[in-house]
């Protein structure tokens, strides 16, 4: 196992991101400074910890016996349109060596691991994308973005609304931990796109400061009969320069309802002493913006692909959604070396109490990439982008609508933390 991290960028005190301003990052700079190299004590931690996880499935590339590349799959249930769950393998800790590099060892490492998801049942896999040019070629397409929003608190003006009923109050990483699983849980089952997290996700909060970012600090709204509704974790981090003094960080914000959205946010946009408020990671559509007197007020200051979706079994998969409308449509995967099952014309009826997706021969209405079907399962991605870009190909008039119609949703898919 030791070899195995080692052969993992993170592992190494190496950059493992797109040197280019990341959404998901608050801070000001490009992204967030690489970590120190892990010590054995450390290394031996995440094994023991991995090894106890039937969530965690690694996979390593070797050449004479020496680990040269590692990869890994998690478990988990993604809501899919219609509240449904789905099993799905997060493909993570992805690097192979630099000297060992164009070899085809990721290939490799990523067939096994589409072979493995497949016997456990998971018909589609998902990751967040290091590297824009690597996974297209592996079947993966963009499925969610994620922005980050720069807020000026004096243009943040909230128009006329109902009070409160219910209650805000600061509190301890301790009560954090507990609260963000009873908001999370409801948030999920209503967006397409979020995951059920690991039962270790929330572990880590603390109220320790982390270098010069400041402490995490919690913030709770509970319902008038008292049940929390909603959670905010935020940061007052230090800044040597002027430009980025009196900055509020908002790490990660959920509701389960308008009311206990509205109370967070209109908390977090007058802080004493704060001129600005920077929220990443964040959907493409946020109510907040309907909310303000001044919706210039909410700045998209970058935005970027967030998980990328790759169909393991399309026709499992496709099944296993609902739909906006009734419909009977034929679409053909002409190609996909990696999962040569998925190849062949599909029915897709959408009519009755349970959708069905079954190999016909005949005259498909439209020839998809297998990367264009994946992007277009959650609903976020326009049929009509793809068919421009030529990803998609109508045998009918009307094939394109009839798709659009078919996957889209509203509100657009999202999924609130990396893995």
């Amino acid at each position: 196992m030791r070899a195995y991290y080692r052969a993992l960028p993170f592992a190494n005190g190496l950059p493992n991101w797109e040197p280019a301003n990341a959404a998901w990052h608050g801070g000001s700079e490009p992204w967030p400074p690489p970590n120190s190299p892990a010590a054995d004590t450390q290394l031996d931690e995440w094994a023991a910890a991995d090894i106890e996880d039937s969530a965690f499935h690694p996979m390593a590339a070797f050449v004479d016996g020496q680990c040269v590349g590692a990869s890994a799959t998690i478990s988990f249930d993604v809501t899919v349109p219609g509240g449904r769950t789905m099993p799905m393998a997060g493909v993570t800790a992805t690097g192979v060596i630099a000297t060992h590099r164009r070899r085809g060892h990721l290939r490799r490492m990523m067939q096994a691991m589409f072979v493995s998801a497949l016997e456990r049942s998971e018909p589609l896999a998902m990751l967040s994308a290091s590297e824009g040019s690597i996974y297209g070629r592996f079947g993966f397409s963009v499925a969610t973005y994620r922005s980050r929003l720069e807020i000026g608190r004096h243009e943040a003006e909230f128009l006329p609304a109902p009070a409160d009923t219910g209650s805000l109050e600061l509190v301890d990483a301790t009560v954090a931990r507990s609260v963000w699983p009873e908001v999370h849980r409801p948030v999920r089952a209503n967006r397409v796109g979020e995951l059920r997290p690991l039962a270790s996700h929330w572990s880590s909060l603390s109220d320790s400061a982390a270098g010069t970012s400041g402490p995490l600090r919690f913030l709770i709204h509970r319902s008038a009969e008292g049940v929390a509704d909603g959670i905010a974790n935020f940061r007052l981090p230090w800044s040597a320069t002027e430009r980025d003094a009196g900055t509020l960080i908002i790490e990660a914000l959920e509701a389960t309802d308008s009311q206990a959205y509205r109370a967070l946010w209109q908390l977090l946009l007058d802080f004493d002493l704060t001129r600005t408020v920077v929220a990443p990671g964040r959907p493409r559509q946020e109510p907040l913006t309907w909310m303000l007197t001044n919706p210039r007020a909410v700045r998209v200051t970058r935005q970027s692909d967030n998980l990328w979706a790759r169909l393991l079994d399309v026709p499992t998969a496709l099944a296993g959604r609902a739909y906006a409308n009734e419909e009977s449509i034929t679409l053909r995967i002409p190609d996909d070396p990696m999962c040569p099952q998925n190849v062949g014309t599909w029915e897709l009826k959408t009519r009755g109490q349970r959708p069905t997706c079954v190999p016909v021969d005949r005259v498909p209405d439209a020839v998809l990439s297998i990367q264009a079907i994946s992007s277009l399962f959650f609903g976020g991605v326009s049929a009509h982008d793809l068919a421009y870009a030529g990803q998609i190909k109508a045998n009918s008039l009307d094939a394109v609508d009839r798709i659009s119609r078919l996957f889209s949703i509203d509100p657009l898919p999202h999924n609130s933390f990396g893995f």
